[in-house]
């Protein structure tokens, strides 16, 4: 690919000039693609972006990493499902979801997309509503 790490579209009709997709682009649109599927509980980001989520700031990269090969691009999704899912139609889901975004919104192709099911959420605000109803 690029050094600058630019994905250059080409489109031989348009003549105006040149459209480049950079990787943060591509981490975004897939990060919420990801998380619109039912049975994911929450992407898994770095400390760092746990830090900046506490303080308000929404980081939708969060739990995904793309690499620009010269075989094409390859993204790494790292995310945590709710209990009770089927983890492989829930993997295959977000899949889709990731490859139907990418393709509307930027036409381009992805090589892989691996999901990276990293921990299981359990729903602890039943127990927690029955608990303040007792006291």
């Amino acid at each position: 690919m690029k050094e600058n790490n630019l994905l250059e579209m080409n489109d031989e009709e348009n003549q105006l000039g040149k459209v480049e997709i950079a990787p943060e682009v591509i981490e975004v649109i897939a990060g919420i693609a990801a998380y619109e599927v039912e049975g994911v509980a929450e992407m898994r980001g770095n400390f760092a972006a746990g830090v900046a989520e506490r303080f308000g700031k929404k980081n939708h990269r969060k739990g995904v990493k793309v690499d620009l090969t010269e075989d094409g691009i390859i993204i790494e999704v790292y995310c945590v499902m709710i209990f009770g899912v089927s983890i492989p139609k829930v993997a295959n889901a977000v899949q889709d979801n990731i490859r139907q975004a990418l393709l509307n919104m930027t036409a381009l192709a992805i090589k892989e997309i691996n999901i990276h099911v990293v921990g299981i959420q359990f729903d602890n605000k039943t127990s927690e509503t029955e608990i303040d109803q007792e006291v």
